[in-house]
């Protein structure tokens, strides 16, 4: 084979992979806007004391998605979804063993898995952790970690630091300005509810009590117990249902 034909050999894999990989991030995005959606949705419920019993969490999503129609095949898609995300994320060694716990977790689901709910995932593992030697300045230093993350999720959203991702070249200035806002109200909503976790991990840390420990449905509870009463939890959960909005507009101008 001359030098020539290995070129165009290669090129035509390169652009192969790379098809791969835009399909892999795009699906990816969609499934996680989805999810995002479903538990703004169910969050929206609980403050309005209507959740039907659901948690507004991962697993509450997948109940809800389920409960559809062709509700398990979509399950499906979204796990699958989720993995393609994961791939990607991997390719780019941003994402992490994170988008593997959720995506075997949604899988799990669709497999007929079922599982504890989120809160007591949180709970049994702040527990696990708290048992090991210098158990309380681990889960201390954990919950301080996913706290500024939401610090630092919002501060990136506030900023528009999205748009250095976004090829939206020939779009109109009012798509461009309604990704914007999708981008800023929903990252500053994720922000929020990262933040707040991590505070009531560090909490927890600082009792030496699990219990104090809370995931995504416990968390966004606990908004409506503050001086703004369900309105607070209204705020978010509208801001979480944008952010799965924007994950679709990704879905549609992100570079990859």
């Amino acid at each position: 084979m001359s030098r020539g034909e290995q070129a165009r050999k290669g090129v035509r894999a390169a652009s192969r992979g790379g098809r791969a990989r835009e399909v892999t991030a795009r699906c990816g995005l969609l499934a996680r806007g989805v999810l995002y959606v479903l538990v703004g949705v169910l969050a929206l419920r609980v403050a309005f004391g209507d959740s039907g019993g659901k948690e507004a969490d991962r697993q509450g999503a997948l109940q809800e998605l389920a409960g559809k129609p062709f509700g398990s095949v979509l399950v499906w898609a979204v796990g699958i979804g989720l993995v393609c995300m994961m791939l990607w994320r991997l390719s780019e060694a941003v994402f992490g063993a994170a988008g593997g716990v959720v995506a075997f977790s949604v899988l799990s689901f669709a497999a007929g898995g079922g599982g504890h709910s989120g809160d007591q995932q949180s709970r049994d593992a702040t527990a696990r952790a708290l048992e090991l030697p210098a158990g309380q300045w681990l889960v201390g230093a954990a919950g301080l970690g996913i706290a500024i993350a939401g610090v630092v999720i919002g501060v990136q959203a506030a900023r528009r630091t999205f748009r250095k991702h976004l090829a939206m070249g020939g779009v109109s200035e009012s798509v461009r300005k309604a990704v914007d806002f999708l981008g800023v109200a929903g990252g500053l909503a994720r922000g929020v509810l990262f933040a707040a976790a991590g505070g009531f991990v560090v909490y927890a840390a600082v009792r030496f009590d699990p219990a104090q420990a809370k995931g995504m449905d416990d968390t966004l509870r606990s908004f409506t117990a503050t001086p703004a009463g369900p309105w607070l939890l209204v705020v978010v959960a509208v801001g979480l249902m944008l952010f799965g909005a924007f994950s679709w507009a990704m879905a549609r101008w992100r570079e990859v």
